[in-house]
């Protein structure tokens, strides 16, 4: 039984209210890791495509993109994602299970906010609405305000972007020890080293748009370098 199916029988009795939050907190107690990251996963996302007061269709899609759903799982995901997204209220206890499940993995909480991020930005505009509530996420999750900062300035078009600070660097290291910090970078955020560690497939696809981010960066930093 796949774990969409088991969180829609879950529901299957229920469509809003106390009724809901207690499903899900109960299926939330459950052992299995892949589970609890999913109705984290779940909670956050959905309920930041409803931040800004409307839920578009364009970051359903966004969620979709990020969670790769069987065909035959479709409905059930559908039916969740649409319980969830309700309202914002109680997205902190979705926070709180995921920073618990991964209290010692940074990386992974990071690309946890990208993919918040990605839904955020979906409709092509981020509302300050949407800024104050992954910044609350970010603030359960423990990411420090400039890293913070960097990871939006990775992921949202009208951030300040700056090549430097989304690699973590500064302009007056060397280029060799600025390459060393992209190497790592990229070991670190590998999709073969996530899925190695057993990671869920949703993990996999906002570690490789890091990725890219990073190496994006990386680029510009050479070209810079190559221009002086």
């Amino acid at each position: 039984m796949s774990i969409w199916t088991r969180i829609a029988n879950a529901l299957s009795d229920l469509t809003h209210g106390e009724g809901l939050s207690a499903a899900f907190e109960a299926l939330r107690q459950e052992p299995e890791q892949t589970m609890q990251f999913t109705i984290g996963v779940i909670g956050l996302f959905a309920k930041v495509a409803k931040a800004d007061g409307q839920v578009t269709t364009d970051e359903v899609r966004a969620f979709r993109e990020v969670f790769q759903i069987a065909k035959k799982d479709e409905a059930h995901a559908a039916r969740v994602y649409n319980l969830a997204r309700q309202d914002v209220s109680g997205f902190e206890t979705y926070a709180n299970t995921l920073a618990r499940l991964f209290r010692n993995n940074m990386d992974t909480k990071e690309y946890l906010m990208e993919g918040l991020f990605h839904i955020a930005i979906a409709d092509g505009k981020y509302d300050p609405a949407e800024d104050d509530y992954i910044q609350r996420v970010a603030q359960i999750f423990e990411i420090p305000d400039a890293e913070f900062r960097r990871i939006r300035a990775r992921c949202v078009p009208d951030a300040p972007k700056d090549s430097y600070d989304i690699l973590g660097v500064t302009p007056d290291m060397p280029l060799e020890d600025i390459r060393e910090v992209w190497r790592k970078t990229v070991r670190n955020t590998h999709p073969d080293r996530l899925m190695a560690q057993g990671l869920p497939e949703e993990a996999i696809t906002l570690a490789t748009k890091k990725m890219m981010a990073i190496n994006r960066a990386w680029e510009e930093i050479t070209q810079i370098h190559s221009n002086t």
